[in-house]
């Protein structure tokens, strides 16, 4: 399973940017799938998340409103629209997505490499 990010970069505050998450190696359109984000010296926290099938979503309160994930099952591909971005927003973008593999169907998690994203005031 590979996860490749992109759309990271360098934005002032109140602008937008979009990330995308290509997936290979696995059933993209049933697996759950979402955002995390990690600043220097920060434990690596939810961002919003994505279910497979029904594609219901959930965000973190700081990012409710501004940020949107979505799926596009036939690209392999997850998103993240992030809008009126703040400079807290700062960090690294991972996106992960989790499998059920083997004879017992246990749960895997797969993670991209990251995105960088800076957001000066």
């Amino acid at each position: 399973v590979q996860l490749v990010e992109s759309g990271g970069g360098l934005v002032q505050a109140g602008g937008s940017l979009r990330l995308s998450c290509a997936v290979s190696g696995t059933t993209f359109v049933i697996n759950p799938m979402g955002w995390y984000r990690q600043a220097p010296g920060k434990q690596r926290e939810l961002v919003a998340t994505i279910a497979g099938g029904s594609a219901s979503t959930k965000y973190a309160d700081s990012v409710k409103g501004r940020f949107a994930i979505s799926r596009d099952n036939a690209k392999n591909t997850m998103y993240l629209q992030m809008n009126n971005l703040k400079p807290e927003d700062t960090a690294m973008y991972y996106c992960k997505t989790s499998t059920r593999e083997g004879p017992f169907s246990i749960w895997y998690d797969y993670w991209g490499q990251g995105t960088q994203v800076t957001v000066s005031s």
